[in-house]
Parts: structure tokens; C-alpha cells; sequence
């Protein structure tokens, strides 16, 4: 009741509790966000098919994105001072017509990215809900797990709605708590029922590899039936294309510094860092959510990956032998319901029923941040009462379900999904978001351009692929797309941004004076001086790449010790805390102890 009240107050109450929760409430928060079950379910389908280089996998999304937030985006961002992403493009575009279209392209982008992932979600947890609830639901165009997946979301989004953001994060600890619960018992359970010896006889040669080698050599014939198939493909249908893994890596790679670079998308990784109480708390939020995140999660999803590969491989094999075929995406929930004890049955599925709502709430609950506070309010009604905004906060929440549930219709299967949401969406938005931290004469007209050009080509990129392929026999995996897409938003951005006039000068002055990014400021820079001659260019380029490199390696080894703790890779065990502990020490002196002390106060709502 005390968040009910709390968040019915106003806006920035219920879309960002007020900015008053500690950083590590938020960073355990935005942790328990991240451990959703849809990605859940493919990292273990990662890891059972490709083995240890799966701990590359995450960089699709990509996971380092948080570590650019803590070395230096999270505090730029904080700064603003404002209630969501669109909101922030006033701060660095003006109110103008050129700030207008870049507000109103994001709002359009985050309606795009919340319809996404809760049509993800969707698939997600109705595939787990479907292996362990007795009933076939199928019902008209909906499929037994569509069905019970559109049950859960009607069933989450009550509660998602009343409480705002003070019950998103509050029933994130519980959540996060229970999740950490079920990950420990899952890894225990693994270690103590499979050692080494049987685990290596389950896997092909170099299943245990961690470092990629340039194209892919693992052959499970005689170890699983269909996973060939899976991975390199048939006549009839192609594999996932990860093949050429050692070049796959490396887009992932980049594609992921440009994707990072740019900063967080218009969603609830945004609200995250706005609801902070100051630029220095968003910076440690993001520092403490790799942690809580990584370690439990991993240790999951390394608990189940190998109970699979030993005890669920011959049921897949004698389904694959009558005639079955076997989706791999499930085997997270297979293996929970026939090889877990039944009380520990109890606790993953708590864990993992409240993984799918923490991702589930704060994504419906940024969407809807978005719709009331940078359409509702700006445009239609900016005189309203309080109590009208949240009541609207409400509406458009079912409403932004409503749709997902429709679009998850379309979905075939995660790893698809997955491949569209990070290898096309995201890369949409990539040159509009750098330019505009690091390009004084970059405005509103060009970023406007250039997201709707990004988005445009992302969803018309399937299309025209299709017909490709069917003019010509060949298509352009999703992995490379972004080769495309980065330039066609990129051009749109730089042509539409030259041929109209410079943002308002005292606008750029002002963000300039504010967040002081570094990058191409010096005709603002001359301005400000003619003012202040003390005033100083940001020079924390050099320091900054290398605290992001160093956090890359310490996130990575964070991840890689719980696998090889449960798989028994001691020597790699043992490599990966080394560098753990390495990295940490570095982190410390050239990151935390260079945290600003005087952004230790609470800034007011404007």
C-alpha cells in the first residue's frame, strides 16, 4: 500500500519513484530486469550448442553496454535532470521544430522497442509455461503456449500498472533474492549429480573451448541427434548462422561499442538511470548491476545447460528418432520439470516466474512513460491534474500489452526474435545517438532523419531480404546487417542535419555546461570562454576507453567463472578470478576513486 500511495502522487512518482531510491536498490533492480526468462532460455540454448564460447553470446544485445553507462554515460545522462528519453532530447536540442521531431522520433522508437521485447517476453515464458502446465489451451489462432503466455502477461500487467515504478523495483528485490536462490541450488544440484568424466563424454571435442576459433568446428553426430541440423543447417531450412563464429564475434563486438556508444535505448535501461538519485549513483547503478546480474545468472544457466547435456540428451535423441522434432528452446523447462527435485522444482520456477515479471514490468512501465509524459501530456492535455497523468500510465500499459500479445503472433521462435530486436532495431538508432553526444553542430532535424531512417530500414530490411533471396538464392544475415543500416541512418543523419540550420545556440551552451562530453565542442567551448576563461574542455577520452576495455574484460571473466566452477574447468576457474581480481584493482583506481564527490547530492525535479 505504501508504494501504491507513493506512486499515485504524480508523474515522476510513478514513472521514476521520485528519484529517491539508493543506487544499489536500483542497480539490484535493473539486474533483476536483465535476468529475464526468454533470454534465459536461449543463453542455455547457447550453451548447450555451442559450449563455453557461448560466454561471447551476450554481446548481441550487447550486454557491455551498462559498462560504457558506468565509466561515464550513466552520469551524462543523469544529468538532465528529466523524466524520460524523449523528454532529454529538449536538453540537448531545444524546444524548436528540429527538438520536436527528435522528441517525437523517440517516442515512435520506444513504442517500437516496448512492443519488441514484451512480444519477446511473451514467447518466452509461454513456451515455459507450456512444458510444465498439464492443459492444451489452444484456442482459435492461438497456440497452447501463445495462450498461456497471454494469460501470465494479463495477469503481471495488474499488478505492473497500480504500483508504478516504486512497485517495479521494490518487487525486484523479492525477485532478485528468489532468483539468486534458485540459481545457487540449480549449480549445486549439477555439480553434485554430473562430475567431469560423464560430462565430457556427453559433448563433442572443443565443446569445452572458451575463446572462438574463426569457423566453427563441433560436431555433435552421436551425441545429439538434430544439433548439426540446428547449427549448420538443411536443404530445407538454414542454421543459426553462426558458423564463421570467430568473425560472428567480432561484429557482435563492434557492432556493440557503436550500439553502446550511443547510449541507453528509449526504454526502461533509460528510466534506470534517470530514477538515480544523482550522476555519481548512476554510474555505481550500473557497476552494481553486471554484479547481481552475472554471477546468479550464470550459474543458472550453467546448472541447467549441463543437467541437460547428461540426463535430457537421450530423451531428445529418442524424439528425434520417432519422427519428433525437437525444439532446443525448451530445454530449460524440460529439464526443470524432469530432472530437478521437485522442492527445488518449486523454487526455480518462483525464480524464474519472477525474472519474466521483472523484465515484463519494467519494460511496460517505461513504454507507458513515454506515451503519457511525451505525447499525453506535451501535446494533448499538459494542464491535467496529477492524478490523471498516472490514471492515463494505466491505460496505455494495457494498451501497449495488448499490442505485444498481437505481434507475438508473428514470432517463429527467440533466437529470430532475438536477431531482429539487436541486430536490426538496435541498429537503426546507432549514428543518431553518437553523433549527438559528440558533435556540436549535429540537431534535432538530423537525429530525427536519421531514427526514422534507422527504424524504417529495420523494419523494411526483412522484406527486402526475403525478396533477395528468392530473386537471387542468397540473403544477408542479420549479424551483418547492421553493416547496412548503421550508414543509411548515418547518411540520413549528416545530410538532413547540414542542409538545416545549427540548433539554439544557448541550448548547446547550456548542455555543454552541463554534461561537458567530450567530442567536437569547440565552437561552444570558444563561446563558454568568452564567459568564463577557467572553463575546460573534457579531456577523459583516453581514460574513459580504457576504463570501458577494462571493464569488458572484468564483466567477461565475471561471467566465465561461474561456468567453469560448474563444469569443472579449474584451470580456466582459476585464469577467469585472476583476471577478475586483476581488472577489480584497476577498476578501482582509475573509475571509483575518480567519481565526482560533489554529485553526491540529490538533484530536485525541474
Amino acid at each position: 500500500m505504501i508504494s501504491l500511495h507513493c506512486a499515485s502522487k504524480n508523474l515522476s512518482a510513478y514513472f521514476l519513484a521520485g528519484k529517491s531510491l539508493p543506487w544499489w536498490v536500483i542497480g539490484t533492480s535493473h539486474g533483476a530486469s536483465g535476468f529475464d526468462i526468454t533470454g534465459t532460455m536461449w543463453f542455455v540454448t547457447m550453451l548447450f550448442t555451442y559450449g563455453l564460447r557461448a560466454a561471447f553470446a551476450p554481446w548481441i544485445w550487447p550486454l557491455f553496454d551498462r559498462i560504457f553507462r558506468q565509466v561515464y554515460l550513466g552520469g551524462w545522462i543523469r544529468k538532465s535532470n528529466v523524466l524520460t528519453g524523449a523528454e532529454w532530447m529538449r536538453t540537448r536540442f531545444g524546444s524548436g521544430r528540429g527538438g520536436t521531431l527528435s522528441h517525437i522520433s523517440v517516442v515512435i522508437y520506444a513504442v517500437l522497442v516496448t512492443v519488441g521485447f514484451v512480444a519477446y517476453a511473451l514467447k518466452g515464458i509461454g513456451k515455459f509455461a507450456d512444458v510444465f502446465f498439464p492443459w492444451d489451451l489452444t484456442w482459435g489462432p492461438l497456440s497452447s503456449a501463445e495462450s498461456y503466455g497471454v494469460i501470465i502477461l494479463a495477469i503481471t500487467t495488474t499488478y505492473v500498472i497500480f504500483g508504478g515504478w516504486y512497485s517495479v523495483v521494490l518487487t525486484d528485490l523479492l525477485q532478485f533474492a528468489l532468483l539468486t536462490i534458485a540459481s545457487i541450488f540449480i549449480a549445486a544440484v549439477a555439480m553434485d549429480k554430473v562430475d567431469a568424466e560423464t560430462l565430457a563424454a556427453a559433448v563433442p571435442d572443443g565443446w569445452a573451448r572458451l575463446i572462438p576459433e574463426w569457423k566453427l568446428n563441433l560436431d555433435w553426430s552421436g551425441h545429439v541427434a538434430g544439433l548439426n541440423d540446428k547449427i549448420y543447417g538443411t536443404a530445407e531450412a538454414a542454421g543459426d548462422g553462426y558458423t564463421l563464429l570467430g568473425c560472428v564475434v567480432m561484429m557482435w563486438l563492434l557492432r556493440g561499442i557503436l550500439v553502446s556508444a550511443g547510449g541507453p535505448s528509449a526504454g526502461y535501461g533509460m528510466q534506470h538511470q534517470l530514477s538515480t538519485r544523482n550522476p555519481r549513483e548512476a554510474a555505481l547503478e550500473n557497476w552494481w548491476m553486471s554484479i547481481v546480474q552475472l554471477a546468479p545468472r550464470s550459474l543458472m544457466i550453467a546448472g541447467i545447460t549441463v543437467l541437460g547435456l547428461v540426463f535430457f540428451s537421450p530423451e531428445v535423441n529418442e524424439m528425434v528418432a520417432g519422427g519428433a522434432k525437437f525444439d532446443f528452446e525448451q530445454i530449460l523447462p524440460a529439464v526443470i520439470a524432469r530432472f530437478v527435485p521437485p522442492v527445488l522444482t518449486g523454487i526455480l520456477m518462483a525464480g524464474l516466474l519472477a525474472a519474466f515479471m521483472s523484465t515484463f514490468d519494467s519494460t511496460v512501465n517505461a513504454g507507458a512513460a513515454y506515451i503519457v509524459n511525451d505525447v499525453y501530456k506535451r501535446y494533448v492535455n499538459p494542464r491535467a491534474p496529477d492524478r490523471r497523468y498516472v490514471v492515463m500510465g494505466y491505460l496505455w500499459s494495457v494498451a501497449l500489452v495488448v499490442v505485444a500479445s498481437v505481434a507475438a503472433l508473428r514470432i517463429e521462435n527467440i533466437d529470430k526474435t532475438t536477431k531482429w530486436i539487436t541486430g536490426l532495431l538496435y541498429a537503426g538508432y546507432i549514428a543518431p545517438n553518437v553523433l549527438k553526444w559528440h558533435w556540436w553542430r549535429f540537431n534535432g532535424y538530423g537525429y530525427f532523419a536519421g531514427m526514422i531512417a534507422g527504424a524504417g530500414a529495420a523494419l523494411a530490411f526483412g522484406h527486402v531480404n526475403d525478396l533477395i533471396g528468392a530473386h537471387w538464392g542468397y540473403s544477408i544475415s542479420s549479424t551483418y546487417a547492421f553493416l547496412i543500416l548503421v550508414p543509411v541512418g548515418g547518411l540520413a543523419s549528416v545530410l538532413i542535419c547540414l542542409a538545416t540550420p545549427p540548433d539554439d545556440r544557448e541550448t548547446l551552451r547550456q548542455f555543454y555546461r552541463n554534461v561537458r562530453p567530450w567530442g567536437f565542442w569547440g565552437p561552444i567551448l570558444e563561446d563558454l570562454r568568452r564567459e568564463d576563461p577557467t572553463i575546460e574542455p573534457n579531456r577523459n577520452f583516453a581514460l574513459d576507453m580504457f576504463n570501458v576495455a577494462n571493464g569488458i574484460g572484468w564483466q567477461l571473466s565475471l561471467m566465465v567463472a561461474p561456468f567453469c566452477l560448474v563444469v569443472r574447468k579449474w584451470d580456466m576457474f582459476c585464469v577467469s578470478l585472476t583476471i577478475l581480481a586483476i581488472t577489480s584493482v584497476i577498476m578501482k583506481f582509475t573509475w571509483y576513486d575518480r567519481l565526482d564527490p560533489t554529485e553526491m547530492y540529490v538533484r530536485e525535479d525541474k
